[in-house]
């Protein structure tokens, strides 16, 4: 590059490009300027590099400048209809120097309240494409109803790949509306004769709602879709009569919720009979036919029989057990006068009559449906409005019984209606009514915002005073002295179920045994020798062990709440087994006082935790003992020591005596926070000596800043203290 030509007159010197420029090829043409953005590092170069933060497309000329990322797009604007979203944007402000700007669209669905998101499924829809959008506009459609959904619109251009960072993104938060149902995506032929079909489907994939109907449509294959008919059904069974015999048929079906009719499924075709193979169907089942008879004739005998050894047995001896008949709860001598008798709706013959004598017939049309705000054991739980004739509009809870139930499953639906409408407490979760003569059947009752009192809790952990959550023990003991007094028991320990209104109003609700069974994740159930499952941590040991639920056994599961109550939602025994909380009770260990928890709770928690039923107080004596409490606020003001005597109330017995560790970082293992070894070690914390005299504000200053870990970690420092404690008093 640097070699001089031969002398003469002419003769021209080759010089290097210079710093700033270069050329790509050799010859005579000239040298050319760097482009904006980029740079060389040396003379004599044959292209220049681009400055950091830009960057060069491999189909970039060297000639052409070196470009950057694009920015965000600008002015989001979203249209939800229904389950499907219109967006719309204007383009970047700064296109990085680049005029191939595209636009990719990322879906996430979001769980309310979690804050989880995960990226959408394959079957959310966008038009013209998810991906390379030229025009600012998109259009996106099988969305899930009442669901929230993330979508960030990102800038892309021919360099971004190149970029070592994410590309800029405008975000809309967008939550979707009631739909209509997806389409029925199967049907099923269940039989037919030579004039009818019966068939049956499969609920929509997106029901979106409750299904009120379905609607199916239906015509011969040899004439038109203008000549169907139609037939209507509660369930996603319907039989077809009145057809042809030997014909074929087209089917389709569509359901409906309050936002409208679903698309129908595809057409399916389904052939009636021919007289001739009906024919032949009887006679191969004859013989059949002819012996079910004579079997159900003689069990008809048989049980007449039977029905009249009872009646007459029945008529010289009646049980004494605690739910047999009705009568034994009018004759209860030891109930106060003119005291309302709860009476169990499973000792009626007929479940529609328990309905009936204890709950309001709604008619269907007062109701309407707002949203789906859960799923049930029996169906979905919404929340929406209702508007009786000459009453105001209230906000109400509906419960509702999905499609396709059997008679018990609707019988123990409807039990929970008829518990709940004989009772009338400020306290007590309200009934307002039942739909059974429309479909979807409902269960309405009043409308609790806050939910359950142990999430409350803990969305709200270290929010309330002393006495506010006091307060709220006592509503809970009020509405169950209540339930008590009517020799109601909870046989299911529904009491546990509470709600909390937005004025810390406590309320008892009984809605069965599936909330405890979801609480216990890690040990779900357990199985008493008497047989039925049995949420243990919440149970009196009688109960787990001879199935003997009474009062008292409320009273010791009333305690279980305190406790839940005064450490903000915490969960009773922690991650002990289930098997683990019945050998610790069994051997008078019981939970320890929660952090900042008054003495005089403590103690009351203690009274109900009593072995010995029958030394257990009664809910009247509770809500006493609260009143005085609430009265007296210094008697709150005494906080809980640990017992260091030999029944040391129960921690986690999973973890041995203190002891039993050599160092520090050992007992931080066994309690499971071993996370903390590190920060105990740099800050001192290195003896048990030391640790067994860390009070909250030495854990804060350790590094230990979620509450639930803080609790932990003193919990176990108190059992430490107390061990010791009990060994030194043994020496002396």
């Amino acid at each position: 590059c640097r070699a001089v030509l031969p002398a003469g007159e002419n003769a021209i010197k080759a010089q290097a490009c210079p710093s700033g420029s270069f050329k790509p090829l050799q010859g005579h043409e000239n040298c050319i300027h760097c482009p904006i953005n980029s740079r060389t590092t040396s003379e004599g170069a044959t292209s220049c590099v681009c400055r950091t933060g830009y960057y060069r497309a491999d189909s970039d000329p060297l000639e052409m400048p070196c470009t950057t990322i694009p920015s965000s797009p600008q002015n989001v604007i979203s249209s939800v209809n229904e389950t499907s979203l219109m967006l719309e944007w204007t383009s970047s402000r700064d296109t990085g120097g680049r005029e191939d700007v595209v636009f990719n669209i990322i879906c996430k669905s979001c769980s309310t309240g979690r804050g989880l998101c995960t990226r959408c499924g394959d079957n959310v829809q966008f038009v013209p494409r998810q991906l390379g959008l030229t025009e600012p506009r998109v259009y996106i459609s099988d969305l899930l109803a009442h669901t929230q959904y993330t979508f960030e619109i990102q800038a892309v251009n021919g360099v971004s790949d190149q970029s070592p960072y994410s590309p800029q993104f405008a975000s809309v938060n967008i939550t979707t509306n009631q739909a209509a149902p997806s389409a029925v995506s199967i049907m099923h032929q269940v039989s037919r004769t030579v004039d009818s079909i019966t068939l049956s489907w499969s609920q929509p994939d997106q029901p979106n709602g409750v299904i009120l109907d379905y609607e199916l449509q239906y015509y011969e294959k040899e004439l038109s879709e203008y000549n169907s008919s139609m037939v209507k059904s509660l369930t996603n069974t319907a039989t077809i009569r009145n057809l042809k015999p030997g014909t074929i048929y087209v089917f389709q079906v569509r359901a409906r919720t309050v936002a409208g009719f679903g698309r129908y499924s595809g057409k399916m075709y389904f052939q009636t009979m021919t007289e001739a193979e009906y024919h032949t169907s009887i006679q191969e089942k004859l013989p059949l036919i002819i012996g079910s008879a004579a079997a159900g004739l003689v069990f008809l005998v048989a049980v007449v029989v039977i029905i009249i050894f009872l009646l007459r047995r029945r008529g010289f001896e009646r049980t004494d057990s605690e739910y047999t008949d009705k009568l034994q709860h009018y004759t209860s001598g030891h109930v106060t006068p003119g005291m309302k008798i709860y009476i169990d709706p499973f000792t009626y013959e007929d479940p529609n009559e328990a309905v009936r004598e204890f709950a309001k017939e709604i008619d269907i049309s007062c109701v309407k449906i707002e949203q789906v705000i859960g799923a049930g054991e029996f169906g979905e739980v919404c929340s929406g409005n209702l508007k009786l004739p000459s009453k105001r509009e209230i906000f109400v809870a509906i419960k509702t019984l999905k499609s396709g139930y059997t008679e018990k499953q609707r019988r123990d639906f409807l039990s929970e209606a008829s518990i709940m409408g004989q009772f009338d407490h400020p306290n007590v979760i309200h009934l307002e009514g039942v739909v059974t003569k429309s479909s979807p059947v409902m269960i309405i009752t009043e409308f609790m915002e806050n939910g359950s009192l142990d999430s409350f809790l803990r969305q709200n952990d270290g929010q309330f005073t002393v006495i506010q959550l006091v307060g709220m023990l006592r509503g809970i003991a009020a509405g169950m002295k209540y339930l008590s007094d009517m020799n109601y028991v909870h046989r299911d320990l529904a009491a546990r179920n509470i709600l909390v209104n937005s004025n810390l109003v406590c309320k008892v609700s009984d809605f069965g045994l599936s909330r405890f069974l979801e609480d216990d994740t890690s040990d779900p159930t357990y199985t008493s020798a008497l047989g039925g499952k049995i949420p243990i941590r919440w149970t009196a040991p009688e109960a787990i062990q001879y199935r003997k639920f009474t009062s008292a056994s409320d009273v010791w599961s009333y305690g279980i709440v305190m406790w839940e109550v005064m450490s903000y939602g915490e969960r009773p025994y922690w991650d002990m087994t289930n098997q683990d909380v019945i050998n610790a009770i069994e051997q008078d260990y019981r939970l320890p006082p929660p952090m900042d928890c008054p003495s005089a709770l403590h103690q009351l928690m203690l009274d109900c935790w009593q072995k010995d039923r029958n030394s257990r107080p009664k809910f009247g004596q509770i809500v006493n003992n609260l009143d005085k409490m609430i009265r007296n606020p210094n008697s709150l003001k005494a906080m809980a020591p640990l017992s260091s005597g030999v029944n040391l109330p129960l921690l986690d017995r999973t973890v041995p005596d203190y002891s039993s560790f050599s160092t520090i970082d050992e007992w931080l293992d066994a309690i499971k926070m071993g996370q903390y070894k590190e920060k105990f070690e740099s800050a001192g914390f290195n003896s048990f000596d030391v640790v067994s005299q860390m009070t909250m504000e030495d854990i804060l200053r350790v590094g230990v800043t979620l509450a639930g870990h803080q609790k932990k970690i003193l919990n176990s420092i108190q059992i430490m203290r107390a061990q010791m404690n009990q060994i030194q008093s043994v020496e002396v």
